[in-house]
């Protein structure tokens, strides 16, 4: 696997290729310094994934994600911010980014983050999840209340929503077949669905995903 990171601070740089190290076996690990260099790398070698910083010193991190969607729509882009998720991530969604992970966040949502965009689906961290849901009964009150679910809960929900098995989810969440399962079957007793189908009607009406 190639991982590319642009971000122009060094100690940031460290930090995410050990993390990238210690998960991920073989894992080959380019770095840029600026939106320039990004772009200069990405035209001369392939890359897996990249990890993009928002805020680089030669341009904002958003319009180089436009960019890369136009020249390289099969390449998935992760962007790795110090900003908030309530100020870029819906943007960065929109713009094509596979996911958005602020740079406070624990490893382990990078690594899922990652995991996802390789396999060509994008990543909601729970709580982006339940915001985009609330937003959506605001704008539709009709809707019932919502339901409370755990963040494993959300995001079996949100993989069963992109059509994954259960194989493919345990593999994504690095968890056992019946571990999923059980979570499942969780989140149908709790939305009352009687089929994948229903659970993927839930997560629509609730902003967990978009069709």
């Amino acid at each position: 696997m190639k991982v590319l990171i642009a971000d122009d601070h060094p100690v940031v740089r460290r930090g995410v290729r050990q993390i990238l190290v210690d998960e991920f076996d073989d894992c080959e690990v380019g770095e840029a310094r600026s939106a320039n260099q990004l772009m200069q790398l990405v035209s001369e070698q392939e890359w897996d994934i990249v990890l993009l910083d928002i805020s680089l010193p030669d341009r904002n991190g958003l319009d180089v994600l436009k960019d890369l969607r136009v020249e390289y729509p099969e390449l998935p882009v992760v962007i790795l911010s110090m900003h908030p998720e309530d100020q870029f991530a819906v943007r960065v969604l929109r713009a094509g980014g596979v996911g958005y992970v602020t740079k406070e966040s624990a490893s382990e949502e990078l690594t899922t983050a990652i995991r996802m965009g390789l396999k060509g689906q994008r990543y909601l961290s729970p709580v982006l999840a339940r915001r985009l849901a609330l937003e959506s009964l605001a704008n539709h009150p009709d809707l019932p209340l919502p339901i409370t679910l755990s963040d494993r809960e959300t995001q079996v929900l949100c993989l069963i929503a992109e059509g994954k098995t259960l194989t493919e989810m345990a593999e994504s969440l690095s968890l056992s077949v019946k571990t999923v399962s059980t979570y499942r079957a969780r989140l149908m007793e709790k939305v009352k669905a009687e089929t994948n189908a229903d659970l993927i009607h839930f997560a629509i009406a609730n902003g967990y995903v978009t069709r």
